[in-house]
């Protein structure tokens, strides 16, 4: 999962001194949250939603409409922006910007390849389209979560039961997080599951694993259907 395979590009930009009205406009009018800011061609900054809510002058300043209006096409995205963001390569992996973003506490990152050209940005919107993806919850079909063994084979055994059953694994994740030494948390997404398979679905991985929950998917804003929940 590279970053160049899920940035959004091309990547809408200011210039340094474009004024904040501008930038308003532009977030609002393509519903992003941040802009890279760029001076002769260069990223030199990036501006978010925060720092215009921030720097916009406002009716509480108890001001004139006419100098409101007159103070805001002034300000100039320099003098509010921040300076050398954090960038990332569009080979960076995915997983490793989500992390850059979770602990920074920034919505997005610009992409900039080798030779210091601005190529694209990635966002949390961006990343919650790859969790989307390879997770399969647009699509209908079953999602099991499963507690098993840390040894060979114990996660081809439970893709093989529903396979067995006439089922396709369309995703499938594992954790180590909060579990017992020895064993692994197993996330699965199946598909073309007939449904009267899931109560044997059920019964053959509890032989092999401990079930956490298996989850029906209907693929459209129909709920979805708890099959078993132990959690």
């Amino acid at each position: 999962m590279l970053v160049k395979d899920w940035m959004s590009h091309p990547v809408i930009t200011v210039e340094v001194s474009d004024t904040i009205k501008l930038a308003n406009h532009l977030l609002l009018e393509n519903r992003i949250r941040s802009l890279p800011v760029t001076a002769n061609g260069k990223l030199v900054g990036i501006v978010t939603d925060r720092d215009l809510k921030r720097a916009t002058v406002s009716e509480s300043t108890g001001l004139e409409s006419h100098e409101i209006i007159y103070l805001n096409t002034r300000i100039q995205l320099g003098e509010i922006m921040t300076e050398n963001p954090i960038t990332v390569s569009p080979l960076t992996t995915v997983d490793e910007v989500a992390k850059v973003l979770l602990n920074k506490k920034i919505s997005g990152a610009p992409v900039v390849d080798e030779d210091g050209k601005l190529v694209g940005i990635i966002t949390q919107g961006d990343i919650f389209k790859v969790l989307i993806s390879f997770t399969g919850i647009e699509s209908e079909g079953i999602q099991i979560a499963v507690l098993i063994a840390d040894e060979p084979g114990s996660v081809k055994i439970v893709a093989n039961i529903v396979r067995d059953l006439g089922g396709r694994v369309g995703s499938l994740l594992t954790s180590y997080d909060d579990v017992p030494e020895g064993f692994r948390k197993v996330f699965l997404k199946a598909y073309n599951l007939h449904q009267d398979k899931v109560d044997e679905l059920v019964e053959k991985l509890k032989e092999k694993s401990k079930v956490r929950y298996v989850i029906e998917h209907f693929g459209d804003d129909t709920p979805s259907r708890i099959v078993m929940m132990d959690v």
